[in-house]
């Protein structure tokens, strides 16, 4: 078998995904967020059989290594995906559809001004229950007793969750595998701290609908300028819109034909994209501004709004500019 069938693509995968159609069949659905060398998650998938297993993972290093392990074991039953835990939970995962999720030794982000970067929050956790089944397990380990204590407070402040304990972790757990970075903490002298919650009956709001993708965006322009005049003229942007940030960052001009590829990066919830934007020339005399596909991108609402943004950018240049058409908002934001 090719390793492709365990690697998957999250950002390139259907919104909502069909798991049962993935794996070929209608199982539990169990996932490990941050798999890193994928021992735990190759002996989840091995003694689990009965589940179908995901393992989320942003390093493609460890991405290939998961894939080859679980092709070697034979494990039909696991995948591997790129792409944060956040991305995978909200646009790939439907509510109650999970019944188990693993997070082993997440960044602990140490430095007090990095807290906002830990993944375990109040938000997170409010995701995490909106996709969990009533019911359904979630098991943290971590061996930093800052991060201890901050998990344990959210998750003792979370509505959604109860403790499978007595108490809201323990330091020692003989039924899980020790991988190697455990271990490495162990050596020295890190203690563990795993928690073992489940999602209690609790309903939960859900304000994470899965993200909506738009038609290919592009506003057609009339412009006086050349290609060349505006490529000149380019200076980075910045543009917000409900729950969104856009830079659009470098602009590059094709020696071949002399259009426009703006370099443009996208932040909105649960994705993030760095894409390539055109501006062309088209027989007729006017200007397109679209959005390229190398990278398969998502067209998203902050694609649109990128989009937008360049084309007001592109007509603000010079008087005798206009809009011809459009299938985005390209109204000011001033």
């Amino acid at each position: 078998m090719d390793t492709i069938l365990w690697l998957l693509h999250g950002a390139r995968m259907a919104w909502p995904t069909d798991w049962t159609a993935v794996f070929d069949r209608r199982a539990p659905l169990l996932m490990e967020i941050g798999f890193g060398g994928a021992d735990f998650l190759v002996n989840l998938a091995r003694t689990r059989p009965e589940a179908n297993v995901i393992g989320v993972e942003l390093s493609l290093p460890s991405l290939k290594k998961g894939a080859k392990k679980l092709e070697t074991a034979g494990l039909v039953n696991g995948r591997v995906i790129q792409g944060t835990g956040q991305l995978v939970l909200w646009a790939l995962c439907q509510p109650d559809s999970l019944s188990e999720v693993i997070i082993n030794f997440p960044d602990p982000w140490p430095k007090e001004r990095h807290h906002g970067r830990r993944l375990i929050n109040a938000q997170f956790l409010h995701l995490l229950a909106t996709r969990l089944k009533v019911g359904g397990q979630l098991d943290v380990a971590t061996d930093h007793a800052g991060y201890a204590a901050w998990i344990a407070r959210h998750l003792e402040q979370s509505p959604y969750f109860a403790s499978r304990l007595a108490s809201p972790y323990i330091h020692a757990d003989p039924d899980r595998l020790i991988t190697k970075y455990e271990q490495k903490g162990f050596d020295e002298g890190r203690s563990g701290y795993y928690f073992k919650w489940q999602r209690n009956d609790t309903p939960a709001p859900n304000p994470f609908p899965t993200p909506k993708e738009l038609s290919m965006p592009h506003v057609i322009l009339n412009s006086p300028l050349s290609l060349e005049e505006i490529g000149r003229r380019f200076t980075p942007q910045s543009t917000k819109g409900e729950n969104v940030h856009v830079e659009l960052l470098e602009a590059y001009q094709s020696a071949h034909d002399g259009k426009l590829l703006v370099e443009a990066y996208i932040k909105e919830e649960p994705l993030t994209q760095r894409v390539g934007l055109v501006v062309r020339r088209r027989e007729l005399g006017d200007l397109v501004v679209g959005l390229h596909e190398v990278g398969f991108p998502r067209p998203t609402p902050g694609v649109q709004l990128a989009v937008a943004s360049l084309a007001r950018w592109v007509v603000g240049l010079d008087p005798a500019s206009a809009i011809v058409r459009s299938n985005v908002s390209v109204e000011s934001r001033d």
